[in-house]
C-alpha cells in the first residue's frame, strides 16, 4: 500500500506512482501536477499534503489552501472526508471534478457548512494548439513596472469572481506579492489603453503539460467589443508556443465568456465544481 490515509501523506517514495496518476488526466490535474513538478512531495514545500486511501493511481486528493479531490470512489470519498475533518479546517474551497468535489462536500457539510457558495456547474475546457481566431496583438505580457495599473483591475476582478476583497485584512500585501510572482515569471497578460487595463488574464497554474488560464476580465466599459474572444487567444497563443494545452473553467451561466472561449476554439473535457467555504 502506498501512502497508507490515516498512516502518513505521500511523500518522495511515492513519486512514480503519483506521477501515474497525475497523468491519467493532465488538465484536470493541472494544479496539483505543477505543484508537484515544481515542489516535489513534501508537505513543507509543497504546501500542503497528498492523500491516497490506497494507491495513488485509484485515489488521489491535495489537502491544502483548497482541498482537491482527484481520483476515487465513494470509499474514498469517505476517507478523505474523515481525514479532512480529523484536523482543523485549512481549506478555503473544495475544487475539482464535479463527481468528485460535489460528493466529498456532502460528506463534509455537517460540520464544515453552510457553504458561502456553491459552483456546481463549472464546464473545464482545452485547447489543444493555437487558437483559431487571430489574438489581439496589443495584449502582451505585464512587467512589473506595470504592477500599479494593473493591480486595481486584478482587485476588481478577484471581487467579482470570488466575492471577497484580497486586499482585506493586509491592504493587499498579500495578493500584490501572489501577482508579483506570476509576473516574475512571465504568467500575466493585459492590454493597456493607455493607463487603463481593458484586458487581463494569467496562467494560474503551469505543468509541463498543460497551462491552466485564470483570472480573464475585461474593463466593465470595454465590454461587447469581443476583448475577450481575441485576448484570450493572445493568452493561448503563448502556451501553444511552449507546447502545452491550454485549460481553464468557467461558470456555465457565464454565457458571455462561454461564447468568447468557443470563439477562440476551446472545447468541454470535463466539469469542475468549487463549494466555497466561510
Amino acid at each position: 500500500m502506498l501512502g497508507t490515509l490515516g498512516d502518513r501523506p505521500l511523500g518522495a517514495k511515492d513519486a512514480e506512482a503519483v506521477a501515474r496518476a497525475l497523468d491519467l488526466d493532465p488538465v484536470a490535474s493541472c494544479m496539483v501536477s505543477a505543484r508537484v513538478e515544481a515542489y516535489g512531495l513534501s508537505p513543507r514545500f509543497l504546501g500542503g499534503e497528498l492523500w491516497t486511501a490506497g494507491e495513488p493511481v485509484t485515489s488521489l486528493a491535495f489537502s491544502g489552501a483548497n482541498l482537491m479531490p482527484l481520483i476515487g470512489g465513494a470509499g474514498d470519498l469517505e476517507l478523505f472526508a474523515d481525514r479532512a475533518l480529523s484536523t482543523p479546517r485549512i481549506c478555503s474551497s473544495i475544487v475539482g471534478p464535479a463527481d468528485l468535489a460535489l460528493p466529498l462536500w456532502e460528506r463534509l457539510a455537517t460540520v464544515w457548512g453552510p457553504p458561502r457558495e456553491i459552483r456546481d456547474d463549472q464546464p473545464l475546457l482545452a485547447l489543444h494548439g493555437y487558437p483559431v481566431i487571430a489574438p489581439d496583438p496589443n495584449v502582451r505580457l505585464v512587467t512589473m513596472a506595470d504592477l500599479d495599473r494593473y493591480f486595481p483591475a486584478a482587485v476588481e476582478m478577484f471581487i467579482g469572481e470570488v466575492g471577497i476583497d484580497p486586499c482585506a485584512g493586509d491592504e493587499g500585501r498579500s495578493y500584490r506579492r501572489r501577482l508579483a510572482a506570476l509576473i516574475s515569471a512571465r504568467r500575466v497578460f493585459a492590454r493597456f489603453d493607455g493607463d487603463r487595463v481593458t484586458f487581463k488574464a494569467e496562467i494560474g497554474s503551469m505543468s509541463r503539460k498543460v497551462g491552466q488560464i485564470q483570472g480573464v476580465w475585461v474593463d466593465p466599459e470595454s465590454r461587447g467589443r469581443g476583448l475577450g474572444a481575441v485576448g484570450t487567444a493572445a493568452v493561448a497563443a503563448a502556451i501553444a508556443r511552449q507546447g502545452r494545452i491550454s485549460s481553464l473553467y468557467v461558470n456555465s451561466f457565464n454565457a458571455a465568456a462561454r461564447r468568447s472561449y468557443s470563439q477562440v476554439g476551446f472545447a468541454q473535457v470535463g466539469t469542475f465544481a468549487t463549494v466555497l467555504v466561510d
